[in-house]
């Protein structure tokens, strides 16, 4: 890999999988890339695509899927990786935290087990030497005792413990990629801070890319560099996360933004976007948020807009340069969605 060849880039990305009507596309022209050190973050509801575009960069589609458009790591086409290289990459080019640890982690095994099998059975080392890098990387992760905890199952162990030791799992194949499929969901507050914390600390220290699914936008603001929003199988907006807050453009971005409850007011209710999220095969011939947005016109529900550049990011709107107009004169990123 040069320095120019992006660690991860995903072109023209689409995925449709078998339904009882025929096929039905989840995705749409993804484009994304991804550089060594660098955290990106994929913000969306419910069925916008975020887990589906995971399973994209693995490798692990359902089965019938049809992938169109290239996901390349270091510069190679994964869909064109023969079955051993493809193995390679699964084992230590990309690692992946998921969002419930206790339906990843065998529970009938010790933590020990589950943590040193992979070292002792690919990487050859012996069962001491891999006891020790397994050690290692628990305390590494802020987990106390890491000793006593390979003798404990995974019943014996908090969530947010468990979500260490899937993060300690990942870690030990050294993968350059880390995608985090919203590693805090089932935390507490307090608990999802120090994971999210730990996730940051780790891709600084080894140079990780990381790509980071959630739904709050603010966690991700906070963890990446850059934000791409998504909604309905499609990229919405892109922007830095440090500009995002003050040069956000899309209508659905806005109104992520709007929906969060501030500290400096109370408020009766919280705005909320109207209707209800839609995935990418029930969505028009148009803008695929034209059925929720307060600036619809004839055009976004006739032809589906391109994700261009507007004022320092990437926005998939026709009205976008109206609206920004409009909001500027006065109008709040929550009237933009009322």
């Amino acid at each position: 890999m040069t320095d120019a060849t992006p660690l991860l880039e995903l072109r023209g990305l689409g995925v449709q999988l078998p339904g009882d009507g025929g096929p039905r596309a989840v995705l749409h022209g993804i484009d994304l890339t991804l550089g060594a050190g660098e955290a990106l973050g994929l913000v969306g509801e419910s069925g916008s695509g975020k887990s589906m575009t995971m399973r994209a960069i693995t490798g692990l589609l359902p089965p019938g899927a049809q992938l169109d458009g290239t996901v390349r790591f270091e510069g190679e086409d994964i869909a064109a990786m023969a079955p051993s290289t493809l193995r390679r990459y699964r084992d230590r080019g990309v690692g992946m935290v998921f969002q419930d640890p206790r339906a990843h982690i065998n529970p009938t095994r010790r933590i020990g087990s589950f943590l040193t099998e992979a070292l002792t059975l690919n990487r050859g080392l012996g069962r001491r030497a891999a006891q020790a890098r397994a050690i290692a990387t628990l305390s590494e992760v802020g987990i106390d005792e890491p000793e006593r905890r390979l003798r404990q199952y995974p019943h014996e162990l908090s969530g947010g413990m468990l979500q260490r030791v899937m993060i300690a799992s990942v870690l030990l194949a050294e993968p350059r990629l880390l995608l985090a499929d919203e590693p805090t969901t089932a935390l507490d507050v307090t608990i999802q801070a120090e994971v999210v914390g730990i996730l940051d600390q780790l891709r600084r220290d080894r140079g990780l890319g990381m790509v980071f699914v959630t739904h709050d936008l603010d966690l991700a603001l906070a963890v990446c560099h850059r934000v791409a929003v998504m909604y309905a199988g499609r990229i919405v907006e892109v922007r830095s996360a440090e500009r995002m807050h003050e040069e956000n453009a899309h209508p659905y971005t806005r109104g992520l933004l709007g929906s969060r409850p501030a500290i400096d007011h109370r408020a009766e209710r919280l705005t909320a976007i109207p209707g209800r999220p839609v995935s990418a095969f029930e969505a028009g011939p148009g803008c695929a948020f034209a059925t929720r947005c307060a600036h619809v016109q004839p055009l976004c529900r006739e032809r589906p807009p391109e994700l261009a550049p507007f004022r320092g990011g990437l926005v998939r709107c026709h009205r976008v340069a109206e609206i920004h107009q409009e909001t500027s004169d006065g109008t709040s990123s929550q009237e933009a969605t009322a």
